[in-house]
């Protein structure tokens, strides 16, 4: 009985004394902002037609929509131009910035808003990662996600280094916060916020709410008690949030695997020569041709794909095979962004995937990095030194799940 509780209260301790999986979620952060900053660049000369209010899918076909389903989106706030022209920019700045870790919190909130309102405006637009997208920017506002690899860090890193009579005074993070709470209040009192949805609206007041509670306890509470508080609900919000991302990679993987066996076309080993002689999905005719002139590839790659996608789930019980499955993904999903012609949906898997990513593995990744930038600086006539950004949750890498 005494073992049962002391291996409770250690689990306890780690899921509230520290944010696990600091590089993991850096990798998430990156992997998705950078998905959709790309994805909203590329159809920059399209936006018109895939979102704007005089597009097939107009306004008023949308606003119908939107009543009927109750999704979450800002272009319903009005049909002009100029505010979707506006909102579109908006929407590439926030992507930025969450990709560069400026403001991480905001920028994930203001992520979220972009990502939720452009899909929701034309729910026909999308290849399968836009799903998994639209969740993930949901996930990422619990996050602690710019621990490692962003500017917060740099940032907490140069405070940490600062002598105690000359800290810098944080002028960005009050006048931000203070803008958007005055866009909260506008947009709710002109009753467009709580319109169809209510569940996002309730999420923005909250975390507008709680920014606000958090600078505030920061520089005025006298004792460290409620710092620490707020600290261990920021942390267990984020390892929670890691662990239904995991979930939801499992669930997509199995789910799609599970599919794909009660289909006939998947049991004969048939399913992958179809799509390679559509149009849409071939991008390179000759390589697409290529693969589907041997009907033994064709049913390596079907079977092939099935057992990993129902398997992967079972691996995390085992790092080492999970590793191997995990390459094995990797592979398949750059395969299907080149052969396919669909590289949003294989960046969007692949940043779902970085969750289990080891973190020893991503460790060496950033000591490689700081030694090329390191040789960079020295060639440029600098001294060579590379500081290392740490912040207080980094201290304590995650083990349970994410290790090699």
């Amino acid at each position: 009985m005494n073992q049962v509780s002391q291996a409770l209260s250690r689990g306890l301790a780690r899921i509230t004394e520290a944010a696990l999986g600091p590089y993991q979620s850096a990798v998430i952060r990156i992997g998705f902002a950078g998905t959709w900053l790309l994805f909203l660049l590329r159809e920059f000369p399209h936006r018109q037609e895939l979102y704007g209010p005089n597009g097939p899918w107009d306004w008023s076909m949308g606003r119908r929509l939107i009543e009927d389903n109750h999704a979450f989106t800002a272009l319903m706030w009005s049909s002009g131009q100029l505010w979707f022209e506006c909102f579109y920019a908006l929407a590439i700045l926030a992507a930025a910035a969450l990709l560069l870790g400026w403001r991480t919190r905001t920028a994930s909130v203001l992520f979220m808003v972009g990502v939720l309102s452009l899909q929701n405006r034309s729910v026909f637009i999308g290849d399968g990662g836009d799903n998994v997208l639209h969740l993930m920017a949901i996930y990422l506002v619990f996050t602690r996600c710019g621990q490692v690899w962003s500017l917060d860090a740099r940032r907490t890193a140069r405070v940490g280094r600062a002598p105690a009579d000359r800290l810098p005074i944080d002028r960005v993070g009050p006048v931000l916060w203070a803008v958007l709470g005055i866009a909260l209040v506008t947009v709710t009192a002109t009753g467009r916020l709580f319109g169809n949805a209510w569940l996002i609206p309730v999420l923005l007041w909250t975390v507008w709410v709680a920014l606000g509670l958090w600078w505030l306890v920061q520089r005025r509470a006298r004792s460290a008690e409620p710092r620490i508080l707020l600290d261990v609900i920021a942390n267990v919000l984020h390892n929670g949030a890691l662990v239904v991302i995991m979930a939801e990679a499992c669930l997509i993987y199995a789910t799609a695997g599970w599919y794909k066996i009660q289909g006939s076309r998947w049991q004969d080993g048939t399913a992958v020569y179809y799509p390679l002689h559509l149009d849409y999905f071939t991008p390179w005719p000759g390589l697409a041709g290529l693969m589907s002139a041997s009907g033994t590839i064709l049913m390596i790659v079907a079977y092939g794909t099935v057992i990993v996608q129902v398997a992967f789930p079972f691996t995390l019980l085992n790092r080492r095979v999970k590793n191997v499955l995990l390459v094995l993904l990797v592979l398949e999903h750059s395969v299907i962004a080149v052969v396919l012609g669909l590289p949003f949906f294989s960046l969007a898997m692949i940043s779902a995937d970085a969750v289990f990513l080891p973190t020893s593995f991503l460790r060496r990744i950033e000591s490689f990095l700081a030694r090329a930038r390191g040789r960079f600086v020295e060639n440029d006539g600098g001294d060579g030194s590379v500081p290392a950004p740490r912040t207080p949750e980094d201290s304590t890498p995650g083990r349970v799940g994410f290790t090699a």
